[in-house]
C-alpha cells in the first residue's frame, strides 16, 4: 500500500515536476532552486516537496546553501531534498520479478556461467539498438542519462538491487547490454561512481 501511495503522489503535475527536477539535479536541492526550476512559488514548492518526502519519494536534510539572500536567518542551514533510495513497485496483482532475478543471478554465478550470461546480455542490447537512437533507448529503459563535459553518464541503475548482490556479474552484463544498445555510435565502458550506474559513454575517437 505504501508503494501505491507513493506512486499516486506523482499524479499531481506540479508534484511530479518537482520530483523529476530533484531526481535529475544530481545534488541536494533547496526549496528556492526547486521553485525556480519548475516555475512555481517557493511556498507551493515547499508544500509539494514535503508531501513527496512524507511518502518516501524524496529524502530530506539540512545544508548551508550558496547564494543565500541576506537578512534575518541568512546563513542558517536550509532544508534540502534528494531522491529517495527506496525503489517503489506497483503491480496489480502482485508480481515479484526482483526476487526471481536475484535467484537467477545467484544460479548463474554458482554454475560459473558468467560468460554465457554476458554474451546473452550483449545480444539483448543489439536487439535494442537503433542507429543514432541509443540515448533515447537508455532513457526509455530508466537509465536517466545526462551529459557531463564530453561524457554521458547514467544517474540510475535499473538493476541496482541485484547488482548489490552480484556486482561483478550484473555490472558485466549491464556493460554488455549497454554496448549492444550503443552499437558503433559511442563507446561504453565501466566507470563506476557512487549512487549511479557503473557505465558511461564517450564519443568514438574516429568520429
Amino acid at each position: 500500500m505504501k508503494d501505491l501511495e507513493a506512486v499516486a503522489a506523482l499524479h499531481d503535475p506540479v508534484r511530479r515536476a518537482l520530483y523529476e527536477f530533484v531526481a535529475a539535479a544530481g545534488h541536494d536541492v533547496g526549496r528556492n532552486e526547486a521553485a525556480e526550476g519548475v516555475g512555481v512559488s517557493r511556498t507551493l514548492a515547499a508544500f509539494h516537496l514535503d508531501k513527496l518526502a512524507e511518502v518516501g519519494l524524496l529524502e530530506t536534510g539540512f545544508a548551508r546553501l550558496t547564494g543565500t539572500r541576506p537578512g534575518p536567518g541568512a546563513g542558517r542551514p536550509a532544508k534540502v531534498y534528494r531522491r529517495g533510495r527506496t525503489t517503489r513497485y506497483v503491480a496489480v496483482p502482485e508480481r515479484d520479478y526482483q526476487e526471481l532475478a536475484s535467484v537467477l543471478a545467484e544460479v548463474v554465478h554458482g554454475l560459473d556461467a558468467d560468460d554465457r550470461a554476458i554474451a546473452a546480455a550483449a545480444r539483448a542490447g543489439e536487439k535494442l539498438h537503433t542507429p543514432g537512437g541509443w540515448l533515447a533507448t537508455l532513457r526509455d529503459r530508466g537509465y536517466e542519462p545526462y551529459e557531463q563535459d564530453t561524457v554521458v553518464r547514467l544517474r540510475n541503475c535499473p538493476f541496482q538491487q541485484v547488482a548489490e548482490e552480484q556486482p561483478v556479474l550484473v555490472c558485466s552484463m549491464n556493460l554488455a547490454l549497454c554496448r549492444g544498445i550503443a552499437g558503433d555510435d559511442v563507446t561504453a565502458e565501466l566507470d563506476p561512481r557512487p549512487g549511479e550506474c557503473c557505465v558511461s559513454f564517450s564519443k568514438n575517437k574516429s568520429r
